[in-house]
C-alpha cells in the first residue's frame, strides 16, 4: 500500500481540496509516492476536533501515516461574546486539546510526523465585510490580535512536545498585501495563500526527510521502462 499523509483541521483544511487548494497542490505533487488523505472540517474548534480523533483519523495500525498535519485555532479564536461565541475555545483549553490530540497521534504512531499548523491572520476588515451569518453588528467576530494569541499558544505546545509548526500568523504578515492577497474573506484562503501554505507544508516535510528524493515511487516511471522488453521492469 502507498504510504500516506493526512490533513486534520477546519474548514480551510476541508477548503484545500478545491482548485488550486494547498492539499489539492500536495497530493499532486505526491501523485506518484503518497496518498493525501483528508480530513477537514469546517467550523470546528479544537474542543470538538479532540472529541472526534481517534474516529477521523482510524486506526491504520498496519499503515500509519507518514505525516499528519493538525490545524486548528482559527475557531477557537472567535471571541467569547461575539456572533461566533459558540466555538470560542479559552487558550489553555486550546493548549489542553492539541497537547491531547498530538499525543494520541504519537501514542498510536509513534513514527510518524506531526506538524502543527497555526491559526491564519485575520483581516479585520475583510470579516466586516464577509460576516458570519445574520451578523450585522460591524464588528469582526474574530481579530488579529486574538488569532495572535493562539498561533504563539500553538507554537508553544510544538515546542513543548517537539513537534515541527508553521507559525503561518507571523509568515504570512511579512508580505506586502497579505490581507487581501492571501485571505479573500479576512480568514480563508486565496489561491495564493492556498499556494503559500503548500510550499510551507512541503518545506515542513523536506526538513522531515519526506520528499520526491527520498519517498520511493509507486511502481516504475514510464522512463524506466526499456522499449524493447517492457515486463523487465515489472520484475520484483
Amino acid at each position: 500500500m502507498r504510504p500516506k499523509i493526512v490533513l486534520f483541521g477546519d474548514s480551510i483544511t476541508e477548503e484545500s481540496f478545491s482548485d488550486g487548494g494547498w492539499g489539492a497542490n500536495l497530493a499532486h505533487q505526491f501523485s506518484r509516492t503518497v496518498d493525501v488523505v483528508l480530513r477537514g472540517y469546517s467550523g470546528y474548534n479544537s474542543r470538538w476536533a479532540l472529541r472526534i480523533a481517534d474516529e477521523a483519523l482510524g486506526t491504520a495500525d498496519n499503515n500509519p501515516p507518514l505525516a499528519v498535519t493538525v490545524f486548528f485555532g482559527a475557531n477557537d479564536a472567535s471571541l467569547s461574546d461575539r456572533s461566533s461565541a459558540f466555538q470560542h475555545v479559552p487558550v489553555p483549553e486550546y493548549v489542553h486539546n492539541l497537547k491531547a490530540i498530538c499525543s494520541s497521534i504519537k501514542k498510536r504512531w509513534p513514527k510518524t510526523v506531526v506538524i502543527l499548523i497555526t491559526p491564519p491572520p485575520i483581516d479585520e476588515d475583510g470579516r466586516v465585510k464577509n460576516p458570519y451569518g445574520e451578523d450585522t453588528s460591524g464588528l469582526p467576530e474574530r481579530t488579529n490580535e486574538s488569532a495572535g494569541a493562539y498561533a504563539k499558544a500553538c507554537i508553544s505546545v510544538a515546542k513543548e512536545s517537539g513537534l515541527p509548526v508553521i507559525d503561518i500568523w507571523s509568515k504570512m504578515q511579512q508580505i506586502s498585501g497579505w490581507e487581501k492577497n492571501l485571505l479573500r474573506d479576512g480568514l480563508h484562503l486565496t489561491a495564493s495563500g492556498n499556494r503559500f501554505l503548500f510550499e510551507e507544508v512541503v518545506e515542513t516535510l523536506r526538513k522531515e526527510s519526506l520528499s520526491l528524493e527520498t519517498l520511493p515511487t509507486d511502481q516504475p516511471l514510464f522512463s524506466e521502462i526499456d522499449p524493447v522488453d517492457p515486463l523487465n521492469a515489472f520484475k520484483n
